[in-house]
């Protein structure tokens, strides 16, 4: 049905989506505590695999940018509250924001593949953290720290979306 050029949705496909988006946040929220069992530190504190993200890119992927960020968002909020605190709330939302504005952007445009949108995703969100990290500590200091989280970034983006691209196709398929 179209509604002022809109295509309108019907009320089985507004469950199915709200559905795979608890999933999706369901399974954020495992991974954000598995990732805090595995030792991933490489002498820069708050270092981490970015397992969350694989969530997200699915849902950026398969559901839009709206369903993408509420997971996103809530994801940040209730981890930090479950295995973090205020402070891992505030870089997190940081690194989150430049990270999911830069997707975004690399979906929308169809510039990347998943493991390019990936690698991008885990460097801007390094960045954005290093930013926040510079505003609260108050010394430039801290962007020394760039180079190796560029790096972890990139690595770690790229086997996030390596695993993204073979998940999707049959997440896709099931919602079809």
């Amino acid at each position: 049905m179209r509604k002022n050029g809109r295509v309108k949705k019907s009320g089985g496909e507004k469950t199915g989506k709200m559905t795979r988006t608890g999933l999706l946040l369901a399974t954020a929220l495992v991974l954000s505590y598995i990732e805090t069992l595995i030792p991933f530190f490489f002498g820069i504190p708050g270092m981490k695999l970015g397992l969350p993200n694989l969530a997200v890119l699915l849902a950026l992927l398969l559901d839009g940018w709206r369903e993408a960020l509420l997971i996103n968002v809530l994801r940040i909020v209730l981890s930090g509250f479950l295995f973090g605190n205020l402070f891992s709330i505030l870089f997190s939302l940081a690194g989150a924001a430049i990270s999911f504005v830069v997707m975004m952007f690399l979906v929308k445009r169809k510039i990347f593949g998943i493991a390019g949108i990936s690698i991008a995703g885990g460097v801007s969100h390094n960045i954005g953290q290093l930013l926040i990290a510079a505003f609260v500590v108050k010394t430039s200091g801290i962007l020394y720290d760039a180079p190796p989280l560029m790096v972890a970034g990139s690595i770690t983006g790229f086997f996030i979306g390596i695993v993204t691209a073979g998940v999707a196709p049959y997440l896709k398929k099931a919602m079809d």
